[in-house]
């Protein structure tokens, strides 16, 4: 953890000890029943509302069940599935080529190491996270996700941008225990009051001690 002598230890305590309270129940908002739909809902969830996927997947998955199934598939014919989704284009080539490498190299199982699942087409460290907490139960890093990022600095967690150093500066604060539950809390209070274009300070429950509040 960051030294004593560093405030934002300090800051990050209060934070947690908040949110933890406030947002006792708070998990993984996105809809699956196994691992490589967990995956392929995460890819999805780039940029576009969890919402939005769990409005697409069951269908999706319903055509395209398996690993195999999508490196079957057309590209076109994926995109034309999930063209409610932001950069469906992309993301159709992307589970296609997911499903190639998974059915080729990985038996139809989704990997369990960092280094494997960044290697997929698609799908960078936030996704892995994501993946290796809710499909494997493990936790190596912390998920940073637009929710997380706007808080942490808003909180003066991290006077990084990019999300990896936002990470890194989360992972020497935030004791190692609380990495997976972290992202979920400032996730609910992202959505519940700490809104991107219209923050609710004055129902904040972390306005007291929030930086971006006395600004």
């Amino acid at each position: 953890m960051g030294t004593p002598l560093d405030p934002r230890t300090t800051q990050t305590a209060e934070v947690i000890d908040r949110l933890s309270e406030a947002y006792p129940d708070a998990t993984i908002s996105l809809d699956f029943s196994t691992r490589f739909e967990l995956l392929v809902a995460v890819v999805l969830s780039a940029q576009c509302t969890d919402e939005r996927v769990n409005k697409i997947t069951p269908e999706l998955f319903a055509e395209f069940p398996t690993p195999d199934a999508f490196a079957q598939a057309d590209p076109e014919t994926v995109a034309e599935r999930i063209n409610s989704c932001t950069y469906y284009n992309n993301k159709a080539e992307y589970l296609v080529g997911i499903g190639e490498i998974l059915t080729e190299e990985y038996d139809g199982e989704v990997p369990a190491t960092m280094d494997g699942l960044t290697a997929l087409p698609g799908v960078g460290r936030k996704t892995s996270n994501v993946v290796l907490q809710h499909a494997h139960d493990t936790t190596e890093g912390i998920v940073v996700d637009t929710h997380v990022q706007r808080l942490s600095q808003r909180l003066g967690l991290t006077e990084e941008t990019n999300p990896e150093k936002i990470e890194a500066d989360l992972m020497d604060l935030v004791p190692e225990s609380d990495w997976k539950p972290v992202t979920h809390w400032l996730i609910a209070h992202g959505r519940a009051v700490c809104t991107a274009q219209s923050p609710s300070c004055e129902e904040c429950l972390l306005a007291d001690i929030c930086p971006a509040e006395r600004e």
